[in-house]
């Protein structure tokens, strides 16, 4: 059985690539006032980890997401660049 269609590794790398860049240039432009809207976005997770204490181990699980405007033009541009190649 052939496998037809793209490669989900190459969609999954190009859109966590479009959201380091995006993330990238927004912290670059938070300063300028022309283009502070590119640093404009919405956090979202966990404001304190949660502990689970084992006893003999401690796992301690904790995850925060931060959307910018800029990250999701770059996820945007990563899959028009999917899409073309």
């Amino acid at each position: 059985m052939a496998r037809t269609g793209k490669n989900t590794w190459a969609l999954f790398l190009l859109l966590l690539a479009g959201i380091v860049l995006g993330s990238f240039i927004a912290q670059l432009t938070e300063g300028i006032s022309a283009l502070s809207w590119l640093s404009f976005g919405k956090t979202f997770g966990l404001e304190s980890p949660v502990v689970l204490d084992l006893g003999v181990l401690i796992l301690t699980f904790g995850l925060k997401i931060r959307f910018t405007i800029a990250s999701i033009i770059g996820i945007i541009i990563a899959a028009i660049i999917y899409r073309l190649l």
